[in-house]
Parts: structure tokens; C-alpha cells; sequence
């Protein structure tokens, strides 16, 4: 089996392998080379692409801002990463996404929290430690710093004031708590996440939510019975999609080039079916906010 391969491979059972219980614990090794096909597809981008600094508080974070290409104003969307921190696949989601037509920011959530004050870039690609850091976050803090990327990506000149977030995996679990926490935000799309578990915080949600989810994923499908039951009692908008044959991690999966084994090609076939519909509907909800 090639390298590659393996390496996607041991992302989605890392991520299925995460905890149940604690949106934080969500942490395993994902080797480098996973991520160099992303690398190599968004150097290759035509859109502008830079890193801004955005104030939370007393803390500065690293933000990752793609522009489309368009003539009018446009929707902005934030993009929560997964537990392996900024990765480049997160980078080419947002490239991805302005693409279609939206402002992409996606803040470095591990900013200043780094072992030489850094981001993600300061752990070298010990994916063990970053998701430990992730862990560890306090989620006040994980807030805050959202809150301000979407303040900042809201007031940029070329937007016009609309935004959404989405989320993967860790960052699709923090995606629907967000929602518990910015009433503001005009859509939520949350990738094979965990809903809030209070019924307190559900109370405070004013945004859709948009889930995806993976067929092979009991360890996140099974809790979205209990979700949709507690958003119905709290009469809010709840739509999910589930994906027949895919697994925990599929957008990036279902990203990734073709296998050249034959062996790995059904598996990475449903992945990639999973992704481009999941990301049609996406954007098909996007469009019409």
C-alpha cells in the first residue's frame, strides 16, 4: 500500500478512535505527508490568499483570509480546523471555498499557544502534542477568538456583513457551540461533529445548523438522535444529511487524489461521493442565505 494511502488511512481512525465525551479530546497523529497533495493544489490557486492578525482580547490570533473572485459583496464564512490544528487541507477548504464565491477565514485556534509562542507551525508536525494543545484550550477562550474572526471578517470592505461558520471534526463540534454562543451568525455547518449537550445552550442557538455525517461513523452518528430530539424541543432548525459508505473525516478524504491501489479505491470512491455531495449542498445553502 502507498504511503499516502496509509496516512489518510490513519487520519480517519484517529479521528473515529477520539473521545465521545469531550469536544477536546478529539487527538491522534496524522503523518505530514497526508497533507502535501493539499500543499501542492493550493500553491497552485489563482485568489488571494493572506494571513492576517486578528485582537481577541489580549491575545493576538494568526488568520487565514482567501478571497473570491467576484464583483459584489460577499458572505463570509469561518472555518473551525480540525484536531491536527492549520493544516494545509484547512488552508485549501478555504481557497476551496472562496472559490465558490465567499471570503474564507480560518484562524490558527492554537495562536500563541505554541511551545515557542507561536501557532500550529510550532509543533513541527508533532500532530500528538498539537492535539493535546487543542485539548487544552480553554473554551472561553476558543470563543473569543472566534468571536473576533467573525467580527473581523464581518467588517472587512469586500463583505457584506453575512456570516456563517463550518467546522470539521474538533472543529465541527466547536461549530455547533459556537452557535450557542454568537446569535448573530446566519448559518452553522457542522462536519462530523457533536451537538451541545445542554439544553441551556441549545435555548441559545438562532442560527440553522447543517449537519454531515458519515454512515461509518456510529461513534459521532449515534449521538445525533439526542441532538435532534433537544433542537426540536427547543424549536430550532436542525437539517442533517448522512453519507452512506463513508467515514469520520471524509471532506479531506474525499479531497485527496485517487489511490493508485486498487484496494483502497472503494473506500476512497464513498469518501469521495460523501464529499461532493456534501459539499453541493453546502453551497447550495450558502447561496441562499
Amino acid at each position: 500500500m502507498n504511503r499516502p494511502i496509509l496516512a489518510l488511512l490513519f487520519f480517519a481512525l484517529a479521528c473515529s478512535q477520539s473521545s465521545a465525551t469531550n469536544p477536546h479530546a478529539e487527538h491522534a497523529a496524522m503523518p505530514q505527508a497526508s497533507t502535501n497533495w493539499a500543499k501542492d493544489r493550493l500553491d497552485r490557486s489563482p485568489r488571494h490568499r493572506e494571513w492576517v492578525n486578528v485582537t481577541a482580547g489580549n491575545r493576538t490570533v494568526s488568520a487565514f483570509v482567501v478571497y473570491p473572485e467576484v464583483k459584489n459583496k460577499a458572505t463570509s464564512v469561518v472555518l473551525i480546523h480540525e484536531i491536527f490544528g492549520m493544516s494545509d487541507w484547512v488552508q485549501l477548504e478555504a481557497d476551496e471555498v472562496a472559490a465558490a464565491g465567499y471570503i474564507a477565514i480560518a484562524p490558527d485556534l492554537l495562536s500563541g499557544m505554541g511551545p515557542k509562542g507561536g501557532g500550529s507551525s510550532d509543533f513541527a508536525g508533532d500532530n500528538n502534542a498539537i492535539g493535546k494543545a487543542i485539548r487544552d484550550l480553554p473554551p472561553d477562550q476558543i470563543t473569543s477568538d472566534l468571536n473576533a474572526t467573525a467580527d473581523y471578517v464581518s467588517k472587512l470592505p469586500a463583505a457584506n456583513g453575512k456570516v456563517a461558520v463550518a467546522g470539521f471534526c474538533w472543529g465541527g463540534t466547536q461549530t455547533f457551540r459556537f452557535t450557542t454562543n454568537r446569535p448573530s451568525l446566519s448559518a452553522a455547518f457542522v462536519f462530523y461533529g457533536q451537538g451541545p449537550e445542554s439544553a441551556d445552550a441549545i435555548a441559545k442557538i438562532n442560527a440553522p445548523v447543517y449537519g454531515f455525517y458519515a454512515g461509518n461513523d456510529a461513534r459521532i452518528g449515534a449521538t445525533v438522535p439526542k441532538t435532534q430530539e433537544m433542537m426540536k424541543a427547543a424549536g430550532k432548525a436542525y437539517d442533517i444529511a448522512s453519507y452512506e459508505g463513508a467515514g469520520h473525516g471524509f471532506m479531506r478524504a474525499g479531497d485527496a487524489p485517487e489511490p493508485a491501489d486498487p484496494t483502497e479505491r472503494a473506500a476512497w470512491a464513498a469518501n469521495k461521493k460523501a464529499r461532493d455531495e456534501a459539499w453541493s449542498r453546502w453551497m447550495s445553502v450558502l447561496g441562499n442565505l
